[in-house]
């Protein structure tokens, strides 16, 4: 009889291990950024038509509201814009392309929480780079509050947060009095300013998230992870990222792995690197307007 039960157990411990190896989810999520702060940059402009207006806001919808995928096992996760085909003639050129990725989208983010380690392809003005770098570490907040997501009861948790330069969802333009006083002040001293300065970026924002011990993954959309649980919702004051979807164990198994393409680079490196191209194309743009003459910008291998 003991023979039996130990045996039972070794086979019951078997199982287990073997499910919790074979666990595997995906959860869909729907990213939405406020484009109130650049819809008044253009809003009431006598140059911009009708028909402009409609058009660049098409585009900033486009670059504002996507839908994510993420596939996740017990220790890693895979999260992706859902790719969707384009209208005749509205390919994402050069530009879109780079613009979508500083809104947060393009390229496959691999996140280990085993090893606390991320990487992430990016591509930047035409050249491709692989961010690898450590997990952010958020000390979370759990609160008391709670609410439910498509089915599952979920618990309240913040974080405060530093900002990254590269992620343009967090920039908030300046009001036109202020870009105009810039403006003065850059005439008046005749010297070059920084492409930054047209802009308003907090040094840290509050995170709030939304987490459900349901499904035991430390595990979330985008760089979030660290909860007691998949992540279904996160707020960071202009960007709301909400799960609409979720299938557990499905038959087919997506490959979790980080991407390899790209120039090996940290996070600070990446950032730094987009600042001063940014930089380049605002000088580039001010010798435009000046002289018209045209500063070619590339980047190095």
């Amino acid at each position: 009889m003991r023979k039996f039960i130990v045996t039972t157990l070794f086979f019951l411990a078997y199982i287990t291990s073997n499910a919790q190896k074979d666990f595997q989810g995906m959860a869909v999520y729907e990213s939405k950024t406020s484009t109130s702060d650049f819809k008044s940059r253009f809003e009431g402009n006598k140059e911009i038509t009708p028909e402009m207006q409609k058009m660049i806001e098409e585009r900033m919808k486009k670059m504002f509201e996507k839908t994510f995928i993420l596939n996740f096992d017990k220790s890693a996760s895979i999260y992706k814009e859902e790719e969707k085909l384009d209208a005749p003639g509205q390919g994402q050129q050069g530009g879109m392309r780079m613009m979508s990725s500083m809104m947060g989208g393009g390229g496959t983010y691999y996140k280990n929480v085993k090893d606390k380690s991320y990487t992430v392809d990016k591509e930047f003005m035409g050249k491709e780079f692989l961010v690898k770098d450590s997990l952010p570490k958020l000390s979370w907040k759990m609160e008391s509050e709670t609410k439910m997501i498509g089915g599952y009861n979920c618990f309240k948790a913040t974080a405060v947060r530093p900002v990254s330069q590269s992620d343009f969802r967090n920039f908030r333009p300046k009001k036109q009095e202020e870009a105009k006083e810039g403006e003065e002040k850059k005439d008046n001293k005749e010297k070059k300013t920084n492409f930054m300065d047209d802009f308003d970026l907090p040094k840290e924002i509050t995170i709030t998230a939304w987490y459900t011990p349901e499904i035991p993954v430390n595990q979330g959309p985008e760089s979030y992870w660290g909860l007691p649980g998949l992540i279904l919702e996160v707020n960071d004051g202009k960007t709301v990222i909400l799960c609409s979807k979720i299938v557990l164990n499905s038959k087919d198994k997506a490959e979790i792995k980080a991407s390899t393409k790209g120039k090996v680079i940290s996070q600070k490196e990446y950032d730094e690197t987009v600042v001063k191209k940014m930089q380049e194309m605002r000088e580039m743009y001010d010798g435009q307007r000046g002289d018209g003459n045209r500063m070619p910008i590339r980047m190095g291998h």
